[in-house]
C-alpha cells in the first residue's frame, strides 16, 4: 500500500502575549503556508497557567507561563503535533504541569514528552493523514534531574515530569592533569562526602573514573571531553519509537537539547549526535532538534534525516506578566519590582543576552515529503522575527528570504555531507 506525508517543523515557540486582533504583516501568508502541509510540528517552550503552580526552586531560564487564553492564538498558526518537554517544562512545579496538561488537553492540542507518569511521557501521539498515519515521540535532554517523570508501580503512583533523555560527561585527560587533579582532591576535600557515603556501603568509585566532586575524570592519551547518552533512556525512547512504528506509517522524534560541543552553541553535543542517530536506526523518519535558540546543522542518515535544531520560531521570552519572587532576588531588584524592570535589569538595557544575538531572531522552517518510507523532497523557509525591535515587540515570525540564514546552516551541515542550494528565496536540499 502507497503511503505518502507533507510536513513542517518549527523551533521553539515562546509565546507570552495575544496576537494583534487582525493579525501583522506577513502573518496571512505564513499561515497559509504551514496549513499547506499534513502534518505540522512545533515546539511549546512554556507552561500554560495563570499562577495555578508554585514557582520552581530551578526554572529553565525564566520562570515560563503562558495564560491560557493564548492558546487560542497559537492554534491560528495551524500546528496540528506540539513538544511539551523542555527546560522549561517544571517551572512552576508539578501543579504548572498538570495545569498545562490540562489546558492543552481541553483544547485538543496533540501533545507529547510530558505526562502524569514515565509511561505517559514516553508515549506516542498519533495523527492521521489523508495518505498516512504519524506519530510523534518527544523527549528533552536539558531538565533538571527531579523532573524526571517517574514510573507507575502496582502499589504506588507515578510522578508526573518528562519524558528525559539523561547523559553522561566524561573528561579525558592527560596524566600530569590526572595527577594534579588528585593532589588537591584531598588538601579541599572536594570528594569527602562521596568517599564517607562509598565507606559506608551506599557507593561504589567506578573503575578507570576518578570523581571530582561532581565531575569524571579518566587518564587518557589525550585530553578531551566525552558526552554519552544514558542507555536505559535511550532503551525506552527506542521503545517507544518502535511500538510507533507498529501503529503508524512514520514517526517523528522531537528533542529538546542546549549541550553544545567544544563551548559552541552551534555544534550539537556528542551525545545527542549518537541519539538522534538511534532514533532514526529505531525506526524514525526524522528527528526535530531544538533548544538552543538558534540554529545548528541538519544531517542525512540511512532512510531518515537529523535536524540538530530548528532555532526559534516565535520568541517572546521578555514579556512573561509574571516572575516569582526568586527572579527579583537573582538581579539584587526590590520586592516591589516589576517584570519590565526585570528583564530590563536582566539584559542591562538590551546590551547582554538573547536580546544582542541576530541569530536568535533569524531561522527557518523545514518541509519535506515523504513517499513509501522515502524523503523525496526537503525545502527550507526562512523566517524573520524583527530583531530590530524593542524587546516587548519583537518576536512574531514572517517568512523572510533572507540567503544568509540558508547560508549559515549550509555551513553548519557541511560536516555532515549535507549539500544545499538557495533557489528562489528558499534552501533545496540535496537528497542522497
Amino acid at each position: 500500500m502507497k503511503t505518502s506525508a507533507t510536513f513542517v517543523a518549527a523551533g521553539d515557540m515562546f509565546m507570552t502575549r495575544r496576537l494583534p486582533e487582525n493579525g501583522y504583516k506577513g502573518f496571512d501568508e505564513l499561515v497559509a503556508f504551514l496549513k499547506s502541509f499534513d502534518v505540522r510540528f512545533a515546539n511549546l517552550e512554556f507552561t500554560v497557567h495563570d499562577r495555578e503552580g508554585y514557582p520552581g526552586a530551578f526554572s529553565g531560564g525564566t520562570w515560563s507561563m503562558t495564560h491560557p487564553s493564548i492558546l487560542e492564538d497559537i492554534e491560528k498558526f495551524g500546528f496540528n503535533l506540539y513538544n511539551a518537554a523542555n527546560n522549561h517544562s517544571m517551572d512552576y512545579s508539578h501543579n504548572g504541569l498538570e495545569a498545562t496538561m490540562r489546558y492543552l488537553e481541553a483544547r485538543n492540542m496533540r501533545y507529547a514528552g510530558v505526562g502524569r507518569n514515565l509511561a505517559d511521557a514516553s508515549a506516542p501521539v498519533y495523527i492521521d493523514c489523508n495518505n498516512a498515519r504519524v506519530a510523534l515521540v518527544a523527549a528533552t535532554a536539558s531538565f533538571h534531574d527531579f523532573w524526571m517523570a517517574g514510573e507507575q508501580r502496582r502499589d504506588m503512583q507515578g510522578r508526573p515530569g518528562v519524558n528525559g533523555l539523561r547523559f553522561t560527561e566524561d573528561f579525558h585527560v592527560e596524566k600530569k592533569y590526572m595527577d594534579a587533579l588528585k593532589e588537591m582532591a584531598d588538601p579541599i576535600q572536594i570528594n569527602a562526602a562521596r568517599n564517607q557515603t562509598v565507606k559506608e556501603g551506599f557507593g561504589s568509585n567506578d573503575d578507570g573514573v576518578f570523581m571530582f566532586g561532581k565531575h569524571r575524570f579518566i587518564e587518557d592519551e589525550k585530553t578531551f571531553r566525552k558526552t554519552t547518552p544514558n542507555k536505559a533512556d535511550m532503551a525506552r525512547i527506542a521503545a517507544s519509537i518502535q511500538e510507533a512504528r507498529r501503529q503508524a506509517d512514520y514517526v517523528l522524534v522531537s528533542i529538546h537539547c542546549h549541550a553544545m560541543n567544544n563551548a559552541d552553541k552551534e555544534q550539537p553535543a556528542e551525545f545527542l549526535e549518537t541519539f538522534s542517530r538511534s532514533c532514526i536506526d529505531a525506526g524514525a523518519i526524522a528527528v526535530l532538534g531544538h533548544g538552543p535558540h538558534i540554529l545548528r546543522g541538519m544531517e542525512h542518515y540511512k532512510n531518515g534525516v537529523i535536524f540538530y535544531s530548528l532555532g526559534d520560531f516565535l520568541f517572546e521570552n521578555d514579556t512573561t506578566t509574571h516572575q516569582p519572587s526568586d527572579f527579583y532576588t537573582q538581579y539584587k531588584l526590590p520586592h516591589d519590582a516589576a517584570v519590565g524592570m526585570g528583564m530590563d535589569t536582566r539584559s542591562k538595557n538590551g546590551t547582554i543576552g538573547l536580546d544582542t544575538d541576530y541569530r536568535v531572531w533569524e531561522s527557518l522552517v523545514p518541509c519535506f515529503t515523504v513517499e513509501n518510507d522515502k524523503i523525496t523532497e526537503i525545502k527550507l523557509v526562512p523566517i524573520d522575527l524583527s530583531f530590530n525591535l524593542p524587546r516587548y515587540r519583537k518576536g512574531l515570525p514572517v517568512i523572510s528570504q533572507n540567503k544568509s540564514v540558508i547560508d549559515r546552516f549550509a555551513k553548519m551541515s557541511e560536516p555532515y555531507g549535507t549539500e544545499i542550494d538557495f533557489v528562489d528565496g528558499v534552501g533545496i536540499v540535496k537528497i542522497p
